[in-house]
């Protein structure tokens, strides 16, 4: 059987090498290689060689096919090589690339700008950045915040209650403010205290052009001895000129929330923004109750922030609805919708 597969070997190289594109590799392949192929054929003759010359026979027969074998895989590469080079002959390297996709540079995303923004003014009057989970009790949601179990805004069809695999209920929920944050931080540092809380929340609103069931919130709370509701129209203010321009005008209208007494909500006057004059409501603001500085002693087990010695304010607003009003954006769902001709403007 030697010169039989020494011929073989030499046609199939030669077969192989004059092998003009991927298709007649194939086939080159199947003729020699595969299973009706001229070497498996000669591969059936080993049972009538001597078994003196078996071990020869059957080295030659491995030797030929990996040399088939690699002939098959040098043509191919060969093949592909030259395909490449003449894929790129026109290609003028010196040339300048062609970005890929949307060419403009990319930014911050414009909720994200505006809360560099705001922390920025907040830290130059003196205020620290505080977080807190997004998934939280009902203790620091409501009942913390003097929230009385029928207010409306415990109900499952304001909030996002969390169940457990039996489907009871837990006392988790996402939270539906980030005033959550300031009740942690006081169960955890006394007195004084001057933070913001900045993050997400969560409430079970209807989508449209000015409502998100997830949205970002701003909040602060400062507690210290003699805080007055002149320290909170100041720190506002001044937060609000710094935002909008010195000729801003604002009003504290009163409101009512369950956490502070007495309670506020802040208008700004739209003109100032390019709009039809009237008033728009920005933020919500108040003096701390004294009940929810009681329930912190409480939690804590001590008088940290005894009512008769210590008072201070808190206010919250939401970032998207800032931003809305400060771009002109007429639909709040924009911020979501990841669309770079919306994005690219900021």
């Amino acid at each position: 059987m030697d010169a039989p597969l020494e011929a073989l070997r030499t046609e199939a190289i030669a077969a192989i090498a004059s092998a003009a594109d991927e298709a007649a590799i194939e086939q080159a392949r199947i003729r020699f290689l595969g299973q009706q192929g001229a070497l498996t054929a000669l591969s059936k003759g080993m049972k009538d060689v001597s078994k003196d010359d078996k071990p020869r026979i059957g080295k030659l027969l491995n030797d030929v096919r990996a040399a088939v074998t690699a002939a098959l895989d040098e043509r191919k590469a060969a093949l592909q090589g030259d395909a490449d080079k003449a894929a790129f002959s026109g290609v003028d390297v010196t040339l300048p690339g062609t970005p890929a996709g949307f060419a403009g540079k990319g930014t911050l995303h414009p909720i994200t700008q505006l809360l560099d923004r705001t922390t920025a003014i907040f830290r130059r009057m003196g205020f620290a950045l505080a977080e807190g989970p997004d998934i939280e009790t009902e203790w620091h949601c409501f009942d913390a915040l003097n929230t009385p179990a029928d207010h409306p805004a415990r109900n499952e069809q304001d909030t996002f209650y969390m169940a457990s695999s039996d489907g009871s209920a837990e006392g988790r929920l996402l939270r539906t403010h980030t005033s959550t944050v300031q009740i942690r931080t006081m169960e955890k540092t006394a007195p004084p205290i001057r933070i913001i809380a900045p993050g997400a929340a969560y409430r079970r609103d209807e989508i449209d052009a000015t409502h998100l069931a997830q949205f970002t919130q701003m909040e602060g709370l400062y507690v210290d001895e003699g805080v007055s509701v002149a320290d909170l129209k100041g720190t506002l203010e001044f937060f609000f000129r710094e935002l909008f321009g010195n000729d801003a005008k604002f009003r504290f209208r009163p409101h009512f929330f369950p956490f502070t007494e007495p309670s506020y909500e802040v208008d700004i006057k739209t003109s100032m923004l390019g709009a039809t004059d009237r008033w728009l409501e920005i933020a919500g603001c108040g003096m701390v109750d004294p009940a929810v500085l009681e329930a912190v002693n409480t939690k804590r087990g001590d008088r940290a922030f005894d009512p008769e010695k210590f008072t201070g304010f808190a206010f919250g607003f939401g970032l998207d609805r800032l931003a809305m009003i400060m771009s002109g954006t007429p639909d709040i769902r924009y911020f979501t919708n990841s669309d770079q001709r919306f994005l690219a403007q900021f």
